[in-house]
């Protein structure tokens, strides 16, 4: 999958269990549902055979794929009512603003700052888009808007090499704040 149903994914997944107990219902099966309703959402649908092939492999590492029978129906029906209750449970609303085009449009306008052999030098691009993936891991993705977070990654990336942007000590104002203007560091 690409990057962004598998941010829509985990968003489901952690708003889900934001509404629901944990101990509830089993969070692999919602997390197969999670995946199979964010191939639909963002439109790179994934078939529940690949997507229980891949959960089963995940499981069973040496195992085989599993076979056609009443235990592969059974687990697909499980997936595709799962599906049903997370979109009840989150009322339908399964549509998200994710990071990734900030992060983008803040690495492109960073990159025409910054000194030429700088950027060619350290991988701040790589490292910021690693850390955007590693932040869906929890619940980040719920408690910040997509322009904080693609901000904090950049920044934190930029702080891991060790990469001042030009001119900023001489600055009105932090150069994050440029791309949002409510955002603050303490």
């Amino acid at each position: 999958m690409q990057s962004i149903p598998i941010a829509t994914a985990c968003t489901i997944y952690h708003k889900f269990f934001c509404e629901i107990n944990l101990d509830t219902y089993d969070p692999y099966l919602v997390a197969m549902s999670s995946l199979y309703l964010a191939g639909k959402v963002e439109e790179q649908h994934l078939r529940t055979r690949d997507i229980i092939n891949v959960s089963n492999r995940y499981f069973h590492p040496g195992g085989e794929p599993l076979e056609l029978d009443s235990r592969f129906w059974a687990l697909r029906d499980s997936i595709v009512q799962c599906e049903l209750l997370v979109l009840r449970v989150l009322r339908f609303q399964v549509s998200f603003q994710h990071p990734h085009k900030y992060l983008l449009h803040y690495l492109i306008s960073l990159k025409n700052w910054l000194n030429r052999y700088s950027w060619q030098r350290t991988p701040i691009s790589v490292t910021a888009w690693a850390l955007l993936r590693d932040s869906y891991h929890g619940g980040l993705c719920l408690r910040f808007r997509a322009q904080h977070i693609a901000v904090a990654v950049l920044h934190l990336a930029l702080q891991a090499y060790g990469v001042e942007v030009p001119a900023e000590a001489e600055a009105e104002k932090p150069w994050w704040q440029i791309y949002t203007m409510d955002t603050e560091i303490p």
